[in-house]
């Protein structure tokens, strides 16, 4: 008799392997876009989320989730959110890696290739600790343009600091902030919101309102739109006065959200909260866009990094299953969709890393108009793309990757997160569109990035030409009912070409050419793995990092 609990034919555990070195097209990326410097700290993170020890902390702060403490035992409110240890071990160890500030903190060539690096890792393990360090990096910029000397004296030191500390507390040293901007009757529509803002002299205004969407509630401090006598303006939002006393901020509720449990969402009220301008009344779109614009990118480097967690998942059990007499990952209908995956995710690092260099302090000069576009471009595309990706990735692992025992089940719930946040699809299609119009250099510079590959393939050239021409049409009046309807086919076709070039000039020829064919010429196909691709067992070894 044999035992009826032997187990054979099962992948072993994904773990103990390094996320960073493994990750040839991450590496060789950081590598062209000007941050080899930064190899031995990612090679030490790459060690550090690969761990099985990290992998059930990421699982512990997706099951054991946070929990609103509204009042204590006496009825005094609290306003507090209360993690699992394993949260906070998971966002202490990004900040003390810079996956924060590190950019902001220690300038010089490939800092923001560096820092989008660090953040992918540690994301593509554990996503919703993200959320409020995504805020952090993102707020700098917005206080260091905006913000009053005091205001920036009083916050940018700490902002800088890598010691996590989750208390709120008077003497604490390091901070995270987070942004509440929407409300529940306007959404993406801001200048509908109704929160009021009181001016009591030196900059300081008194807040009366509610938010429907605030994450990471216990953060530090927030970016906040408010309606002044002048207008919608930004202020900054502590929770905690200067005298050390709790700002009014009352929690009503967590979000029940489909992913991201890990992080804390809620609705706050403010009534008499303390807060101070920054910028000027009636400019508030202006003074936060550049914390969205930010953060905008921090949700590509989001889907990317689930993408680069569903790819390897898929092609580890692929090549530790067999069936009908061979592994999975040597069959070839899954190899097909194996590889198709794994271009899926090279194309969005490659891109994620070439946007994220064009905010280094020595980028060329053309690199602030592309960025401009480009950002908005494939937050839409890679966003947009990650849902059905982690489905495919998903479906590789068969009855394995439905459950909640395996870390894909979480991904697919957690990738529509992030073309959601910051400016859901017709929203960033319609950014697009204004950005034509307002900003022709913008897509100036994006031409000429694109056409950086001009000449390497004739598919390519062709497709590139055809997007230019819609993007001219388009330009011409971008508010006209047909440019609006055409916005996304538009937004889709700068992507596409802006990651065909990238592929070009920096992958395998195996790589761009699989890129090129399936998402550009006639073999492309509806569904992943539908497409003809030569060399796919290539690709599979280059993202297995054999």
């Amino acid at each position: 008799m044999t035992s009826t609990h032997t187990v054979t034919n099962q992948a072993p555990p994904r773990e103990g392997l390094n996320e960073y070195l493994l990750n040839r097209p991450l590496v060789e990326g950081v590598t062209a876009f000007g941050a080899d410097w930064a190899r031995e700290d990612l090679a030490k993170t790459g060690e550090l989320v690969g761990t099985a020890e990290f992998q059930h902390d990421a699982e512990l702060a997706n099951t054991m989730e946070p929990r609103l403490i509204a009042f204590d035992r006496w009825g005094n409110r609290r306003d507090e959110v209360e993690y699992h240890p394993a949260y906070h071990s998971i966002i202490g160890s990004a900040v003390a890696s810079g996956a924060h500030t590190s950019a902001w903190s220690e300038p010089r060539g490939g800092a923001h290739v560096a820092r989008a690096a660090q953040f992918m890792l540690f994301a593509q393990i554990e996503p919703g600790h993200a959320c409020p360090i995504s805020m952090t990096h993102a707020v700098v910029p917005a206080l260091q343009q905006f913000a009053s000397t005091e205001l920036q004296r009083a916050w940018l030191p700490r902002l800088m600091d890598r010691r996590y500390d989750p208390v709120l507390h008077a003497d604490k040293r390091s901070a995270l902030f987070g942004m509440a901007m929407t409300e529940k009757q306007g959404g993406s529509d801001v200048r509908a919101n109704t929160t009021i803002a009181v001016p009591i002299g030196g900059g300081e205004y008194l807040l009366r309102g509610h938010k429907w969407f605030c994450s990471a509630p216990m953060s530090d401090g927030f970016l906040v739109l408010a309606q002044a006598p002048g207008g919608l303006s930004c202020f900054l939002l502590p929770r905690l006065l200067p005298d050390g006393r709790r700002n009014p901020f009352a929690i009503q509720r967590l979000k029940d959200k489909l992913g991201n449990r890990a992080n804390a969402s809620s609705e706050v009220e403010f009534d008499a909260s303390h807060a101070w301008l920054v910028g000027e009344e009636g400019r508030g779109v202006r003074t936060i866009i550049e914390m969205v614009n930010q953060t905008r990118l921090d949700c590509l480097l989001g889907s990317t990094a689930g993408m680069r967690q569903s790819t390897a998942e898929a092609i580890w059990h692929a090549q530790h299953r067999s069936a009908f007499g061979a592994t999975l990952a040597g069959q070839p209908a899954m190899t097909q969709v194996l590889a198709d995956l794994a271009v899926e995710t090279e194309a969005a690092t490659v891109a994620s890393l070439r946007i994220a260099a064009a905010y280094d302090t020595d980028a060329p000069a053309a690199d602030e108009p592309f960025r401009r576009l480009a950002t908005a471009v494939m937050k839409y595309w890679v966003c947009k793309r990650g849902p059905g990706h982690a489905y495919e990735a998903l479906e590789c692992l068969g009855g394995n990757g439905y459950t909640e025992a395996f870390p894909l089940a979480r991904r697919y719930r957690e990738q529509p997160v992030m073309a959601v946040w910051e400016g859901s699809g017709n929203v960033i299609a319609l950014d697009t569109l204004r950005a034509l119009a307002r900003e022709p250099d913008s897509l100036d510079a994006y031409v000429d990035e694109v056409q950086t590959a001009a000449g390497a393939d004739r598919r390519l050239d062709q497709f590139v030409d055809h997007t230019v021409a819609l993007a001219h049409r388009a330009a011409v009046d971008p508010s006209s009912p047909e440019a609006q309807a055409s916005a996304r086919a538009l937004t889709e076709a700068l992507a596409v070409s802006l990651q065909g070039s990238l592929l070009v000039r920096h992958a395998p020829t195996a790589v761009s050419d699989a890129f090129i064919a399936t998402r550009i010429s006639d073999a492309r196909g509806f569904l992943y793995g539908a497409g003809q691709i030569t060399g796919a067992a290539a690709i599979i070894r280059r993202h297995a990092g054999s």
